[in-house]
């Protein structure tokens, strides 16, 4: 490990707070990686603050997350009724108390900058100049890249987020990527510098996701158990954010045209989606719902609301499968997730999704969002009940790749490759 690591790094993420159920409104993988990365961090000697927006006034001024690891609560703007969208005019205040947090301490208390998403971009790129510390950001999502694969009846991002991840790009020290794919695409859509991006696989807790120890068939046999599902059911789950980035309606317009080809399925398949609404499918919370109603499916949808992290474990070793056709994902950490506790993935090729997924061997990558070729990938899990549990194993090997330790390893190297040529600028 370098010796040029910081000893203490502000992490921003302005939108959304670790401390947040993943899966609620705009809680997701980006919950999930901040938190586990910071963690990791800490472990390598790395303090870690992370600053994001308080949605009460009850809120402590700091929370500690784990050992090393501290969430500070930034007062800007109305605690509750702003959507991620309106946010843009509360930076200038989180800004602000940032700041204040930051006046309080001695010169050099924070060695660099992380930010989180555009938002938590646009208010690094300010600091570091401010303060004169290196910013590193990662960028999760990109409008243009958004744009270009939007879901029907989805919401384009605006030309103002466009024009902030723009300048993000140009103000930041580094730029953290999640695949090779999502590297090109800082190259090819915001005209990033080469030398400023550096790719990191985001990980997966292999301590929580992880097969059962009697095996995956034995264990998903034990997980349907304790969630009362039935035992000889094929089990497709949706696990994640109800939107239509997120293509759940893809799902259930497969399942539906499944059975329509195969009635007899219908005593044997069971769609279970956990999750809640989240971005533009807030504004009708009931559309999935209406759709498995007027698809004639909704006899075997399940909705659950979303669930803590071990209790999600358990749903996706109670999975036959797990269906991911979104429309873009920077990585696709419920893939991975899912893989890592024996379930294969049915994914779209899209974004980081190929890094996750191991066509043909861990899961079933399907170019684009037509419903019958998912529902043709689900009749083969139909057909031949063993499948699951052979690509299952084989998911579990391919997962444990992705630990979080080589993750947080990687990402401390891009802090001390920053920090290493600021030293040698001076």
């Amino acid at each position: 490990m370098s010796r040029h690591l910081p000893r203490r790094v502000a992490m921003l993420s302005v939108h959304t707070s670790p401390l947040h159920q993943p899966g609620t409104g705009d809680a997701g993988g980006m919950n999930v990686y901040i938190v586990e990365l910071a963690v990791r961090l800490a472990a390598l000697g790395i303090e870690v603050e992370i600053f994001t927006r308080a949605t009460s006034a009850e809120l402590p001024p700091s929370v500690e997350l784990a050992p090393g690891v501290l969430v500070r609560h930034v007062h800007a703007g109305p605690y509750a009724g702003l959507a991620k969208e309106e946010l843009r005019g509360r930076l200038c205040a989180f800004t602000r108390g940032v700041t204040q947090t930051w006046a309080g301490h001695r010169p050099g208390h924070y060695d660099l900058l992380h930010s989180h998403y555009w938002l938590s971009g646009h208010v690094g790129r300010q600091l570091a100049e401010c303060r004169g510390v290196p910013l590193v950001h990662a960028m999760h999502t990109m409008a243009r890249v958004k744009n270009a694969s939007l879901a029907e009846g989805d919401t384009p991002e605006p030309a103002s987020r466009v024009i902030g991840e723009t300048q993000v790009v140009r103000a930041a020290h580094r730029l953290i990527a999640n695949t090779e794919r999502e590297a090109e695409d800082l190259l090819r859509h915001y005209d990033a510098d080469a030398d400023r991006v550096a790719v990191v696989h985001p990980g997966v807790n292999l301590d929580r996701f992880r097969p059962d120890t009697s095996g995956v068939a034995a264990g998903r046999a034990a997980a349907r158990t304790r969630l009362g599902l039935p035992h000889n059911a094929l089990v497709a789950l949706f696990a994640g954010r109800i939107q239509p980035l997120k293509g759940p309606d893809v799902l259930l317009r497969s399942v539906a045209r499944l059975l329509e080809e195969r009635p007899w399925l219908r005593e044997r398949i069971l769609v279970p989606v956990v999750g809640g609404p989240s971005g533009s499918g807030l504004s009708e919370p009931d559309e999935l719902q209406k759709l498995a109603a007027r698809l004639g499916v909704l006899d075997v949808v399940l909705f659950r609301p979303p669930v803590g992290q071990d209790r999600l474990a358990d749903w996706y070793r109670a999975a036959s499968v797990v269906v991911m056709p979104s429309y873009s994902e920077s990585f696709g950490l419920v893939a991975v997730e899912a893989q890592a506790c024996g379930t294969p993935v049915i994914a779209a090729e899209v974004g980081g999704l190929p890094v996750a997924v191991r066509n043909g061997v861990s899961g079933v990558l399907v170019p684009g969002h037509d419903p019958a070729d998912y529902a043709r990938e689900l009749c083969r899990f139909a057909d031949d009940p063993a499948r699951s549990a052979r690509m299952g194993t084989s998911a579990a090997r391919h997962a444990r790749s992705f630990g979080w330790d080589a993750a947080a390893a990687a990402t401390a190297e891009v802090y001390a490759a920053v920090l290493r040529e600021r030293r040698l600028r001076r």
